[in-house]
């Protein structure tokens, strides 16, 4: 006598089960870690962006840099951009953007700067100004 297979066994689907859940674990890591390189690429173009605002636009302006910056400081810059990609705006302390001036006298104005952008698939990205 034939015997028929009419479905599958539960050993066959547990397999199935496995694989798909494995596929789907592996899916979500890779993900996030693509995500993750986006914030990065995102905080980069937005260092650029100061830095290039800060040495083509304000210090041939003003002959210095300025002690902070911000939207108001760098009207050349799209205002999201000092924005990380949590949130914070460039001077929170909990943002991953820092400038840091340097060099500076009794008016505020600098012959140094540091732009910071800390990375998170990365070491930290450093622009320092040229002049």
């Amino acid at each position: 006598m034939n015997k028929s297979k009419d479905g599958f066994t539960l050993l066959e689907i547990m397999i199935v089960g496995a694989f798909a859940a494995l596929l789907v674990i592996l899916f979500f890591i890779q993900k996030s870690n693509v995500d993750a390189m986006n914030r990065d690429d995102a905080r980069k173009t937005a260092i650029n962006a100061m830095y290039y605002a800060l040495e083509e636009y304000y210090y041939p302006k003003y002959g210095y840099y300025p002690s902070e910056i911000s939207e108001e400081i760098l009207p050349v810059v799209d205002p999201a951009l000092f924005t990380d990609p949590f949130g914070m705006n460039i001077g929170n302390d909990a943002s991953t953007y820092t400038y840091q001036p340097a060099n500076c006298n009794e008016k505020n104005e600098c012959r140094e700067f540091m732009l910071r952008a800390e990375l998170e698939k990365e070491d930290t990205y450093i622009k320092r100004g040229r002049k």
